[in-house]
């Protein structure tokens, strides 16, 4: 099924950068986010409501949201781990939700002190506490293509963790592969099954690009019929507890592909391409994304 709109989900200034040692000043991450909105995204992941001591680069999410005041039609997103994190959300004028499980038991107790069935289950209290106050959630399931300690993860797992999600209520729910070891293949039979188990729920995907499969990836989530993709300006990003996961796929990457292949997004590419210039001066080094150095092609006139 050959796409003709894909909705991109803005992760930079959450997952971009909680992986950085260099911390970000609030006004970093508030110029990073009106960057990416100036090119032309409406729907960003901006802060996470985790304990500063495991994540030092989110503990300012409250003073994100603040300083942002986002535009009415641009949907913010905060990640929350469980309901301590929730009831921190909800006292802020973040827009929606973003509950998580893990697939596997071992990254699961690692990210969050539970099980795999566990995290379900919080998960779940999460989307059902966050709808009766009147605020929208989603849900991502961690590592639904691979564990960084266990290996392969098994599809019917992942499956029906989709299955118990979307009785719960969420507005989507989301794919990660969170240590880049997913396929296009694997990612398209995926997508496919838990498209069809859930819907109408539609499906994300968050996708990196730990072996340089990400933005191929990409493609074949689109094609299985996943609606939205995740992906951060730059190709920045990583998980603190998962060994070895580099960056999210580069927003001006995938642009390329889907501009290229006259998919609609909204997103202006070589606005991006200027925003990931300036993130890459603030951090002081070259970034993963290949696109803001090779160039948009063909180059506008000036």
């Amino acid at each position: 099924m050959r796409p003709i709109v894909a909705e991109i989900v803005e992760v930079s200034a959450r997952d971009g950068l909680q992986n950085e040692k260099q911390i970000f000043s609030t006004d970093q991450k508030i110029s990073l986010i009106r960057g990416m909105i100036a090119a032309g995204a409406r729907r960003l992941e901006i802060a996470s409501f985790v304990r500063a001591d495991r994540v030092p680069q989110m503990a300012d999410a409250e003073a994100v949201i603040t300083g942002l005041d986002a535009p009415e039609d641009i949907v913010t997103i905060g990640l929350v781990m469980n309901k301590r994190g929730l009831h921190r959300a909800l006292d802020t004028a973040i827009g929606q939700i973003g509950a998580v499980c893990v697939a596997s038991d071992s990254f699961a107790q690692r990210n969050q002190g539970q099980t795999s069935v566990e995290s379900v289950d919080v998960a779940c209290e999460v989307i059902r506490f966050a709808h009766a106050e009147g605020r929208p959630a989603q849900v991502t399931i961690g590592a639904a293509f691979g564990c960084p300690f266990e290996g392969e993860v098994a599809p019917a797992h992942v499956v029906a963790m989709a299955r118990r999600l979307a009785e719960a209520g969420p507005v989507e729910i989301g794919l990660a592969d969170t240590i880049g070891v997913a396929v296009p293949a694997q990612v398209f039979e995926l997508v496919a099954t838990v498209r069809e188990a859930i819907s109408p729920i539609p499906v994300r995907v968050h996708l990196h690009n730990t072996r340089n499969t990400g933005i191929a990836n990409a493609w074949a989530a689109l094609e299985a019929g996943a609606v939205t993709l995740d992906s951060a300006v730059g190709g920045i990003g990583g998980c603190p507890f998962a060994p070895n996961a580099t960056g999210n796929i580069a927003t001006e990457d995938l642009l390329y592909l889907l501009d290229r292949s006259k998919v609609t997004t909204g997103i202006d590419l070589d606005a991006t391409i200027a925003t990931a210039g300036w993130l890459a001066k603030e951090m002081g080094r070259d970034l993963p994304a290949m696109v803001s150095r090779s160039g948009n092609f063909p180059k506008r006139s000036t």
